[in-house]
């Protein structure tokens, strides 16, 4: 992790040195975008799935169930076919646009846009999801 630091710091001070301040906090802001896109888009996949622990308390291998899909159209093109989760969980050597949709595999209210927006709004994020979570419990 040290190496990987000082590599972080020797680029951010390239980008300072070569290209100004300006462009270092354009740099900084885009790569912000980009790090709170992946987290959200993280935290939709796999929201409240959790695994079990089998008896020498490892948890079970990842499967279909384990991750949140979604098939609305604008998503998976958007997102070039990442809301087709499940199916990456179930075979995660397989190209993303060969992802099927696996009906057996819970499913978003909407496509991830929409998720992640209201991923954002908290409060409508938990009235939504945790409804959910509780028709999949029983």
């Amino acid at each position: 992790m040290v190496f990987y630091t000082i590599l972080n710091v020797i680029l951010i001070s390239s980008i300072y040195f070569i290209f100004g301040f300006k462009v270092l906090l354009s740099y900084l802001l885009v790569a912000l975008i980009g790090i709170l896109l992946l987290e959200t888009v993280n935290y939709i996949e796999h929201y409240g799935l959790l695994r079990k622990k089998n008896e020498h308390g490892r948890y079970e291998k990842v499967k279909h169930y384990h991750s949140w899909n979604s098939d609305h159209i604008v998503g998976r093109s958007m997102m070039f076919n990442l809301s087709r989760h499940a199916d990456h969980h179930y075979n995660g050597s397989k190209k993303y646009q060969l992802l099927k949709s696996i009906e057996s595999s819970p499913q978003m209210p909407t496509g991830y846009p929409g998720m992640m927006i209201i991923a954002v709004l908290q409060p409508l994020w938990f009235f939504i999801m945790n409804k959910k979570l509780k028709k999949l419990a029983k």
